[in-house]
C-alpha cells in the first residue's frame, strides 16, 4: 500500500506541476481560453493534482512514523 501511495502521489504531483506550467505559459502567451475552458481552470486542476499528491505522500510519511502496535 505504501508503494502504491508513493507512486500515486509522485505521479499526481508531477502531472499537476506540468498542467500548472502549461496553463501559466498559455496565460503569459496571451491565450486566455483553451478548448472552451479558461486557462485559470487548468491552473486550478493542476493545483488540485499537486495537493492530492501531497496528501498521498503525507499518508506514506505518517504511516512510517507510527508503526502498528504489536498484538498482546
Amino acid at each position: 500500500m505504501s508503494n502504491t501511495l508513493r507512486s500515486l502521489g509522485a505521479l499526481a504531483g508531477i502531472a499537476g506541476l506540468l498542467i500548472c506550467l502549461f496553463a501559466g505559459a498559455l496565460r503569459l502567451a496571451g491565450q486566455h481560453w483553451l478548448m472552451g475552458f479558461e486557462t485559470i481552470t487548468l491552473l486550478q486542476i493542476g493545483i488540485g493534482g499537486m495537493v492530492f499528491g501531497c496528501f498521498c505522500l503525507l499518508l506514506v510519511l505518517t504511516g512510517r512514523a507510527n508503526p502498528p502496535a504489536p498484538n498482546r
